[in-house]
């Protein structure tokens, strides 16, 4: 009797092992590549110690801003909308960095997302809130894609390389935070 029904506890196992087998080479052929393509040329989500991706917009007072051109200058690449209210808390604090690092080799760039927002709101914003620094218009969502943002505010602060060294997603942003970011960037600390 036991050996009987250790036989079929066995068999039960033998089933349970081809099921599963069977099943994770189903999974595997169907969750395959197609022929003769890779995923090596996707490029990874932006992040510190990487590249930022190049990308070139419009800007809201007219001409045009491309990143790889900024290349020997410490960059802040803040993404907003008019309709975020952290967005709203930290430009204060952007804009006082923006004035204090003029007559310096920083650039601020405050990256609207037009896409999902409205170049009206936008200049009455950059109106309302006295700022100076240069207003690159997102109108599609590539460039915000390419930088896979999660939230707004997202800022960017990117060496002198083109390299990002530090990323923070969300806020509001301090004035302190923001001035030790840059300091340490114009003094070549990664």
């Amino acid at each position: 009797m036991i050996r009987r029904y250790l036989l079929e506890d066995q068999r039960r196992w033998n089933i349970l092992i081809a099921v599963v087998l069977f099943m994770g080479t189903g999974w595997i052929f169907l969750t395959r590549l197609p022929s003769g393509t890779t995923n090596y040329g996707e490029q990874p989500a932006p992040r510190k110690g990487f590249y930022a991706p190049e990308f070139s917009l419009e800007l809201l007072s007219g001409g045009q801003v491309t990143l790889s051109d900024l290349r020997g200058k410490v960059v802040l690449v803040n993404f907003w909308a008019s309709w975020c209210p952290p967005c709203r808390l930290e430009m204060p604090a952007i804009e006082k960095a923006a004035n204090l690092y003029k007559e310096r080799d920083v650039v601020i760039l405050g990256v609207n997302t037009t896409y999902q927002d409205s170049e009206k709101n936008a200049a009455s914003f950059v109106k309302d809130h006295n700022l100076t620094f240069a207003i690159p218009l997102d109108r599609d969502g590539k460039v915000s894609k390419q930088y896979t943002l999660s939230g707004l505010p997202t800022t960017f602060f990117i060496d002198r390389t083109g390299v990002i060294r530090s990323v923070v997603v969300g806020g509001p942003m301090s004035e302190g935070t923001i001035l030790s970011q840059v300091e340490d960037l114009l003094k070549g600390n990664p």
